[in-house]
């Protein structure tokens, strides 16, 4: 078994960093830009007059290194060559986000809105994979480019991890579908031309079947913003919107009619993967950091890194880091390898590991640096703020547990899932 990286991965990973010390540190550095990543002043990003969405100029300054990335041939990374990518695996994408996330923060990577110079668009992946003619050629183009997006209506205001009792109903009415229902935590939909609504099209409440995903026109009559929900961490893009008698045609329905769950859960498998890698890289930034100020620090006389109540709560953390990165990557290779569905099981460990993990090592971080930790002259009470978030979003760790816990019990079937 051969467990070393390829080499052009690692020369792709040493190309990253040249393109970031060359055009996206520069920028994130030029006139006043540092004030969005200067944790005394990161309420810059937040237009409190517009109910807390991310302030215009912030998201113009994502987009412009979105731009540069895409120049550059990074952006697209993942994408088929067809569409200007570099035909980039779930083991490249895990390796890299990790790398990003390990920089630490800033405009490379910037996870509070999903943003990295190499996109993990799984949208256009799902495009790619499920959409129908008409809709590629709308698309596919600017979804790769980043200038173009579409919103996920999966959750509920009453039904949050259930999926399957999903009240949102769609009903045919001749070449049309009339959709009524609402959505929760609905991100990025200020910005998104359509919102993907799943909604019960047959079939009973708690049934896997008989729900179909819908691309709706967030301008469409009837879909109305109600409000953007405040978070643990500013600015918020996550809306609940309502649908009152929404009419989309019958080319709105996105995948096959009644397996809208399929394509659920085939982007959750790809993104859930790719974000606990990046957990994984900003776990490791927190733990680096955190040894770096122990050696330097000295109360008493002596290096903080001289005390065991220091050295092992690190040692615990820097472990769990190695053995978490080995099953990343072995899963990541496992999809590539055998299908996105193969190895559902481990993207869940994966998942839930990673998000706790991380939460702990910011936490610790900030126990070795004492006051100064606490304070937001350092990143890790942002880090935490973060991602503490994903201990909860597309699946909460019990239920990514819940899901192990289905295989280890012989509740459900490896081999059904594994195709095998």
């Amino acid at each position: 078994m051969d467990f070393d990286l390829p080499e052009d991965l690692r020369a792709y990973l040493r190309e990253l960093d040249e393109f970031i010390d060359a055009e996206i540190t520069p920028l994130e550095q030029a006139e006043d830009n540092i004030r969005f990543f200067d944790h005394r002043r990161e309420d810059a990003r937040t237009d409190w007059d517009r109910g807390g969405l991310p302030a215009a100029d912030w998201e113009a300054l994502l987009a412009e290194s979105r731009r540069r990335a895409d120049a550059a041939g990074h952006y697209r990374y993942a994408f088929p060559a067809e569409f200007g990518g570099r035909d980039g695996t779930n083991l490249g994408m895990a390796v890299i986000r990790e790398h990003l996330a390990h920089r630490g923060l800033g405009l490379h990577c910037d996870l509070q809105n999903e943003h990295a110079i190499v996109a993990n668009n799984v949208g256009l992946l799902l495009m790619l994979e499920y959409g129908s003619e008409e809709q590629k050629r709308h698309w596919v183009d600017g979804l790769a480019a980043g200038t173009k997006f579409f919103a996920f209506g999966i959750t509920e205001p009453e039904h949050g991890s259930d999926a399957t009792h999903m009240e949102t109903t769609a009903v045919r009415d001749g070449d049309e579908w009339i959709i009524n229902g609402a959505k929760t935590f609905n991100t990025g939909v200020h910005i998104a031309e359509a919102d993907l609504i799943f909604a019960r099209t047959a079939g009973r409440a708690g049934d896997g079947t008989g729900i179909t995903a819908f691309l709706v026109p967030t301008d469409a009559p009837g879909f109305v913003v109600e409000e953007y929900l405040w978070t643990f961490n500013m600015p918020t893009d996550h809306a609940r919107v309502s649908l009152t008698d929404v009419r989309v045609p019958h080319a709105a329905v996105f995948g096959q009619e009644g397996r809208g769950l399929g394509v659920v859960q085939h982007f959750f498998n790809e993104n859930r993967i790719r974000q606990a890698a990046s957990s994984l890289g900003a776990a490791q930034y927190c733990i680096d950091r955190a040894v770096a100020y122990a050696k330097e620090r000295k109360p008493f006389g002596k290096p903080l890194a001289a005390n065991q109540a220091i050295q092992f709560p690190l040692v615990e953390l820097h472990t769990q880091c190695a053995m978490l990165r080995a099953l990343i990557r072995q899963t990541a290779w496992t999809m590539d390898t055998h299908g996105t569905f193969a190895a559902s099981e481990q993207v869940s460990m994966c998942n839930y590991w990673a998000n706790r993990l991380c939460c702990e090592a910011a936490d610790r971080a900030m126990q070795v640096h004492g006051g100064l930790g606490y304070s937001r002259h350092t990143p890790f009470e942002h880090i935490y703020r973060h991602h503490r978030r994903y201990r909860i979003t597309e699946g909460a760790e019990e239920i990514q547990m819940r899901r192990v816990a289905g295989y280890l019990f012989g509740f459900m079937d490896r081999a059904a899932v594994k195709g095998v």
